[in-house]
């Protein structure tokens, strides 16, 4: 897959990091941002074991940032002790695609609102399209002076598949978010 399996501490956040975030951006006072913390999420395709997830660091994290608002070592939120959910954060969970559901879940359950999943999409699109190249191959293309057959090669014969198959995994993917059916209010 081209990518190393180098597992390096540096690669997962801490909740010290946690902390300088809320030191300098806030906690929602000067207004609503997404966090995007590190747990051996990685983007790009790679084989199964290579990435090494810790979803349990993000709940580490709100942990800590919630227990120093308490205690007073950092400022509350425009007077609000009480986070949603008890989680000072919404986070990204940058890197999510090939992430098996259970990692999914657990990030979520410390906070995860949005996962990027850009690579699964990318595959969802074009496997249909190679499946109907491969199953039509004597139709798609022109072979040995043929003409192929117009309608496998026309983007509308394949088009929809992939269209539907990359809208399955988005579909999948806010199911796994808990926002399926829901809108922002």
């Amino acid at each position: 897959d081209g990518h190393s399996a180098e597992i390096n501490e540096k690669l997962y956040s801490t909740p010290e990091d946690g902390l300088e975030v809320a030191r300098r951006l806030g906690l929602g006072e000067r207004g609503r941002y997404m966090a995007a913390f590190t747990f051996g999420n990685v983007h790009g395709a790679y084989k199964p074991g290579v990435v090494k997830l810790r979803p349990s660091l993000l709940g580490d994290i709100q942990a800590r940032v919630a227990r120093a608002v308490a205690e007073g070592e950092l400022p509350s939120a425009a007077g609000i002790v009480d986070f949603p959910n008890g989680k000072p954060f919404e986070l990204v969970f940058h890197g999510g695609s090939g992430s098996r559901p259970e990692e999914i879940a657990e990030a979520v359950s410390y906070g995860v609102i949005k996962m990027n999943i850009d690579t699964d999409t990318q595959y969802a699109f074009t496997r249909p399209i190679a499946d109907h190249v491969f199953e039509n191959y004597d139709k798609v293309l022109k072979i040995d002076g043929e003409v192929g057959e117009k309608k496998f090669y026309d983007p509308r014969s394949w088009g929809r598949k992939a269209e539907d198959s990359m809208s399955a995994r988005v579909v999948e993917a806010c199911r796994q978010l808990g926002s399926a059916g829901k809108a922002l209010k």
